[in-house]
């Protein structure tokens, strides 16, 4: 039998020392070439990992109006009565009779709250309906807010619009509709004659249907867009950061996205009173 040496083909061993000298090795210009790059990478992709933060707010913005206009609708259906969905508008501005406490708590929900109404239900007699808020006031999330084109020419609804630019398409969003019907910021405000004592309240209604009405009874002439932006709404505070009836700093970011290609919408058809979301198509 033959016996394996240092030279022998059997086994095969080998120094390591020899195998790791073989090994291809990165020399220090390459090392400082290779840390560059991962440098820029990430000077680049921090922007966009800001962006993507704000985006995922106006998403989930859209995903909530988008079920609570869909509750609207059912409230209105089950309750079979018609369902009136509040918006809070800019109310800094309130005559001195109406800057209560009560709407003083809303000022951190202007262009962002709203709430579901019903000025009568099942059961109540005949011209003698009571007036109802079903839920509490709600706000969409952080980083998003209604678009405030939305809310221009309280008193001429309809005439206030813009136009979003979509690849072959161009939508025309008018204003909300407005009325001082409404009890607000709670059903028990009334004034010492018995009538609202409340401003015009913006808003979008269902009918027992569940289509949209802009009484109850007439059906709506045209389908209802409301536009969402990304962005800040700066309340004004105090040096306590107590709220105050003072006009606040809303800006979108980045300017425009809320018409330019960055546009979000929450379409609600006339007939069926079914909500969707408009975005830009990419092609």
């Amino acid at each position: 039998m033959r016996s394996c040496g240092v030279e022998a083909d059997c086994g095969k061993i080998r120094n390591p020392q020899s195998t790791l000298r073989n090994r291809p090795a990165f020399t220090l210009l390459e090392l400082l070439v290779v840390i560059s790059i991962l440098g820029i990478l990430a000077a680049l992709s921090v922007p966009a990992l800001k962006n993507l933060g704000k985006s995922n707010a106006q998403i989930s913005a859209a995903r909530q109006l988008l079920d609570d206009v869909g509750r609207a609708r059912q409230l209105a259906i089950s309750q079979h009565t018609t369902v009136y969905m509040v918006f809070v508008p800019a109310i800094w501005n309130l005559s001195a009779s109406l800057q209560t406490t009560a709407t003083k708590n809303l000022l951190d929900k202007q262009y962002t709250g709203y709430n579901f109404l019903s000025l009568r239900s099942v059961g109540d007699q005949p011209g003698q309906g009571f007036s109802r808020y079903l839920s509490e006031w709600k706000s969409l999330p952080d980083g998003a807010f209604i678009a405030t084109n939305k809310f221009n020419l309280a008193y001429y609804p309809g005439f206030a619009s813009y136009p979003i630019a979509n690849i072959g398409a161009t939508y025309q969003i008018n204003s909300f509709n407005y009325t001082n019907l409404f009890p607000f910021p709670n059903e028990t405000n009334f004034n010492y004659s018995g009538l609202f004592l409340t401003p015009y309240l913006p808003f979008i209604a269902f009918n027992y249907l569940g289509q949209l009405t802009v009484d109850g009874t007439s059906l709506a002439s045209n389908d209802e867009f409301i536009p969402l932006a990304q962005g800040t709404v700066a309340y004004a505070t105090d040096v306590n950061k107590a709220l105050q009836f003072a006009a606040p700093d809303v800006e979108e970011n980045p300017p425009g996205n809320s018409t330019n290609s960055m546009f979000t919408v929450i379409h609600i058809d006339r007939l069926t009173g079914r909500a969707t979301e408009l975005r830009q198509k990419v092609q």
